[in-house]
């Protein structure tokens, strides 16, 4: 099943995505809902992120490649990380698919992308083991975790470089029924393909995150865990098309601009 947050005239609502239409749902996907009598075309109406949510986590260094890359550019040994380590990321960053990436006036020209799977928090979770992890999980989405890489190595902390306002796109919706072991993210840069990897490679899998953080943090319906990307990332600037694509979720696009 797609999940989304739709917005027709002034009414933003969830809402079940069935071939080229959409069907609105009031309450929440996570407890009772029901379907309305409105389905509209979704060529119709504007997407919006397809959950807000009470915590964003995020996996961090999570593939060999991207971090055998990454300490290749800063001239250091790669150094992969021994438990599945999380962090976190700010709401205000978070925009829709098809919504501008904006680059701030002042950053530099290292601003890239990483195409990633998102996994959705279903209920409520604490201390559950890696066999039962999955079962926590509603359903995955698609994130852009944008990274201004010279803000990112200068902070002490990854306020700019990670969470600038815009450098988050997720969606464009939630799938449910999948299973994260067969998935593969592809990463196009106007339309040319740069990276793709599959996301079984991941050196800690969603399993293992969920289980290790439910150990000391409570999950809660509608978190979103970010997954990390794999392989080396490139510049995009003003005037770039980025685009994610999993396959059985769809494609998370957007356009580029700086500030001027």
């Amino acid at each position: 099943m797609r999940w989304c947050r739709f917005q027709s005239g002034s009414t933003v609502a969830h809402g079940i995505i069935e071939g080229d239409s959409v069907t609105e749902v009031t309450g929440s996907p996570f407890e009772g809902h029901a379907r309305t009598a409105t389905t509209l075309p979704l060529s119709l109406v504007k997407l919006h992120v397809p959950m807000i949510p009470p915590t964003f986590y995020a996996a961090g260094v999570n593939y060999r490649e991207h971090v055998t890359e990454m300490a290749h550019r800063r001239g250091v040994k790669p150094e992969f990380p021994p438990h599945a380590d999380v962090g976190y990321r700010a709401n205000n960053a978070l925009i829709a698919t098809e919504e501008a990436i904006v680059i701030p006036k002042d950053a530099t020209e290292q601003v890239q992308y990483e195409g990633e799977l998102v996994a959705v928090i279903g209920r409520r979770c604490k201390r559950v083991s890696e066999a039962e992890a999955l079962d926590y999980v509603f359903g995955y989405t698609i994130g852009n975790d944008v990274s201004e890489r010279t803000w990112q190595r200068g902070d002490r902390t990854f306020w700019r470089g990670k969470n600038t306002d815009t450098f988050k796109p997720m969606g464009p919706w939630i799938v449910t029924g999948l299973d994260p072991e067969q998935l593969r993210v592809t990463i196009r840069l106007n339309g040319a393909e740069v990276f793709s990897y599959a996301v079984k490679d991941a050196i800690f899998g969603v399993r293992q995150f969920i289980s290790r953080m439910s150990q000391y943090l409570t999950l809660y319906p509608g978190d979103v865990l970010w997954m990390g990307t794999d392989g080396a990332t490139e510049n995009m600037k003003d005037g770039d098309v980025v685009e994610v694509e999993v396959p059985g979720i769809g494609i998370l696009r957007n356009p580029v601009m700086r500030e001027r």
